[in-house]
């Protein structure tokens, strides 16, 4: 009896405490964010699904001679078939999971690089500051895309899609250092810093339990626009040839085969889908980035109370 009458009162709290929150309550207040988490949810559950129900080798491979060859869409084939008979519908849902996976690494990886670099030369200032912001000057002076195709020619190719990630890891850093470097001046500026400094703590403790988290915003809003910004980036260097390599199923090489081959057989079905995919994905995390950017600007949570 107990159980049963304690349980809805617990879920009454949760509920309560999230409608509560200021943050998520503007957030989900903003219908273009809430469709930017509809369609980041939908091609999450796509590229879940694709990697468990998909064979990899099997979508990859060419021989598929019980298929035709670039069958137009239909009930059978939904995407339509490519000019090797290879069905294009669980090649664009698998693309899906490795844009998200490797989406997922260059963001993670550039944040946590661009963090720490930028509270480090935020807190020591001086020579520190102005060797890691010159530095971080330096990269952003060169068009991402063009630094990106330079650096990834460092990489060996037997990396793969990884060497694109690395690439784009060091071209997505600068923005996160800029960022972070601005919000951790103003976080220092505050007079409880300088208590917590006289109170003996050391600078590993000052920088993560104090500075950290309140420049957590300004990361949080940079990692999910920078996120979507990295799913193109890497269609692209895969649509240029530097990436994934020739049969993998990323929405950028089947892009470039599509216009490449498709277009001039008529076959448009095969560059529409996962450019339309790609599209869909990017809107999704641009619409969730500005709404979580107007849902942590303090000046219009000011404006609604």
């Amino acid at each position: 009896m107990s159980t049963e009458t304690e349980t809805p009162n617990v879920d009454r709290g949760i509920v309560e405490r999230l409608r509560a929150s200021p943050f998520l309550s503007q957030l989900l207040s903003n219908r273009l964010a809430v469709i930017g988490i509809a369609l980041i949810g939908g091609v999450a559950l796509v590229a879940v699904y694709a990697r468990l129900a998909y064979d990899l080798n099997a979508i990859i491979s060419t021989q598929f001679s019980a298929n035709p060859t670039e069958a137009a869409p239909s009930a059978q084939y939904w995407f339509g078939t490519d000019g090797q008979a290879r069905d294009i519908f669980p090649r664009v849902l698998y693309g899906a999971w490795y844009a998200m996976l490797y989406g997922t690494v260059t963001v993670a990886a550039s944040t946590v690089l661009g963090v720490g670099l930028g509270i480090i030369a935020a807190y020591y200032g001086d020579l520190t500051d102005n060797v890691i912001m010159r530095t971080m000057d330096v990269l952003l002076s060169f068009p991402s895309l063009l630094l990106a195709l330079a650096l990834v020619t460092i990489f060996p190719d037997s990396l793969g899609l990884w060497r694109a990630v690395a690439a784009l890891t060091l071209v997505y850093t600068p923005r996160f250092a800029r960022v972070v470097r601005g919000a951790a001046l103003k976080v220092l500026e505050d007079e409880y810093i300088e208590a917590t400094r006289a109170l003996g703590a050391t600078d590993p403790r000052l920088l993560v339990r104090h500075v950290l988290p309140n420049c957590l915003a300004p990361i949080t809003v940079q990692s999910t626009l920078n996120f979507g910004l990295a799913i193109i980036d890497i269609a692209a260097l895969s649509f240029l040839g530097f990436g994934a390599s020739p049969g993998e199923p990323t929405w950028g090489m089947m892009l470039s085969n599509g216009v490449e081959y498709g277009l001039f057989s008529g076959a448009w079905w095969w560059s529409f889908f996962p450019g339309l995919f790609l599209a869909l994905t990017v809107l999704g995390f641009n619409l969730l980035g500005d709404g979580m950017r107007d849902a942590l600007d303090p000046r219009m949570r000011e404006a609604i109370d």
